[in-house]
């Protein structure tokens, strides 16, 4: 059966700072009061868009604590735990306190490049010793590795705490070969915001969405229409998102979802080295777009 609390719209929750570089938990509560209060399904801490990779050990656990504390048991919650080193990983998986959180989503290994049969056998590996379901995360242009679809379709097959793939590769073609075979309980979730539209009309269950930090009512209603089929509307708000979308990543992200929310007043535009801010060309250019976009 498949597990409803996923489908729709996830926002991956950036973490806001401070100018001194200390994380902004009242900036923090201030976007997790945004995305629920404009009807999102579920968020997704501790990932890319939260600069996981330069928080602290402590930092990620007082991240995580806040998220939960803040949500309240609202809505599901689902953590970010990756890694390229199998046996850390497992053990961090072990060791973390993660009481009220929902789900896992964990990317394939980054730097070292496993082969598929190396892909498959670490994600088993974490189906044995994870306590929750887990939602796989492809992103090839973060890992430099590519999790094949035969590969995907062989894990939901073979243990049901697979229960989704955040598919970010952008190969449409893989993705009509996930969505023609995969098993009814597995979910097809878009990891690329300007392709979540196209996902859902091959049978995908929503995204894991980046503007939706900044714009969590519009994008939740895109998503909510376009699993409906009510595909007019859900194209009207697609194409008035669509420019917007692509600016937020011409300077990386979450550089571009930092600035659309500093042009929003939710949080200021701090990010951490090795990330800096966009340009002030780019972050004129999402004002204006911002400042463009319609009350939907």
């Amino acid at each position: 059966m498949k597990d409803s609390r996923f489908i729709g719209l996830g926002v991956a929750l950036v973490t806001p700072f401070k100018k001194d570089n200390g994380i902004d938990f009242r900036a923090l509560s201030d976007v997790i009061e945004h995305t629920i209060n404009n009807k999102v399904d579920y968020l997704v801490v501790l990932g890319t868009t939260g600069e996981t990779p330069v928080l602290s050990a402590e930092e990620q656990v007082s991240v995580l604590q806040k998220v939960l504390d803040v949500n309240n048991s609202r809505v599901p919650i689902v953590i970010g735990i990756g890694g390229n080193n199998t046996a850390e990983l497992l053990e961090k998986v072990n060791e973390w306190d993660l009481k009220g959180v929902d789900a896992i989503l964990t990317a394939s290994p980054h730097y070292n490049k496993p082969s598929q049969k190396g892909i498959h056998a670490h994600y088993m590996a974490l189906a044995e010793a994870s306590p929750l379901p887990i939602i796989i995360y492809n992103v090839p242009g973060r890992t430099a590795g590519n999790i094949e679809a035969k590969t995907t379709l062989a894990l939901a097959c073979e243990s049901e705490k697979f229960i989704g793939i955040k598919e970010a590769s952008g190969d449409m073609s893989q993705l009509m070969a996930l969505a023609s075979k995969k098993p009814d309980h597995f979910h097809l979730i878009s990891g690329d915001d300007a392709l979540t539209l196209p996902m859902i009309s091959l049978g995908g269950s929503g995204a894991i969405s980046v503007i939706g930090n900044a714009f969590p009512r519009q994008f939740s209603e895109m998503v909510r229409f376009a699993l409906a089929n009510e595909w007019d509307e859900a194209r009207r708000i697609h194409f008035g998102l669509l420019e917007i979308i692509d600016q937020l990543f011409v300077e990386g992200s979450p550089s571009g979802i930092k600035a659309a929310l500093s042009i929003l007043n939710i949080c200021e535009n701090h990010l951490r080295l090795p990330l800096v801010p966009v340009s002030r060309s780019t972050y004129t250019r999402l004002s204006d777009l911002i400042k463009a976009i319609p009350i939907m």
